[in-house]
C-alpha cells in the first residue's frame, strides 16, 4: 500500500430524481463522475457535512432519508490527488431527497451535474461508486460496513 499523508472523515450523498434516476457530479479535482461527496468540518456532524457538501456542490437543499453504510476499507478509499497527496476516507454515505432547489454547477468543485439512469451511467465514473449505487439500491434494513 501507498504512504498514506492522512486520513478524513467523509461523506457521500445518494439522491434520486422521482424517476429513480441518480444525480451525478462530474468533479474537478479528479475528472470523474460520482455520487456527490465531501469532508467533513472541524464542529459539524456527518448529515451537517452531508447537507453543506449537497449545497455547495449542486445548488440542492436536502433533508436525509437514510443511512446507506459507512465505508473505511482502504483497497476503496485511499485515494492519489494529482498533487500527490494520498487520503484514507472513512465515509458516511446517506441517501437524501431534494426539498428545495434546482441543480447548478456554481461550485468550483463540480464540472457537471446530471442525473443518470442505473443503467446509463457514465464510463468515467470514481471506482467505488458503482458499488455504492448498489448498495443503496440494495433497500436493506441494515446499514452496510465495508
Amino acid at each position: 500500500m501507498k504512504d498514506i499523508d492522512n486520513i478524513h472523515p467523509g461523506v457521500a450523498i445518494i439522491i434520486f430524481d422521482k424517476n429513480k434516476k441518480v444525480l451525478l457530479q462530474k468533479r474537478a479535482d479528479v475528472e470523474l463522475w460520482g455520487i456527490p461527496s465531501g469532508h467533513v468540518e472541524i464542529g459539524e456532524s456527518v448529515m451537517e457535512a452531508a447537507i453543506r457538501e449537497v449545497k455547495e456542490e449542486t445548488g440542492l437543499s436536502i433533508c436525509i432519508t437514510r443511512l446507506i453504510g459507512i465505508y473505511s476499507d482502504p483497497k476503496s478509499q485511499v485515494f492519489e490527488y494529482p498533487n500527490g497527496t494520498t487520503t484514507h476516507f472513512i465515509t458516511t454515505y446517506f441517501e437524501g431527497e431534494v426539498i428545495e432547489g434546482e441543480i447548478n454547477c456554481s461550485s468550483d468543485e463540480t464540472l457537471e451535474l446530471c442525473y443518470f439512469g442505473i443503467e446509463a451511467l457514465p464510463e468515467n465514473i470514481l471506482p467505488m461508486h458503482p458499488q455504492w449505487l448498489k448498495d443503496a439500491l440494495c433497500q436493506q434494513d441494515r446499514a452496510f460496513i465495508r
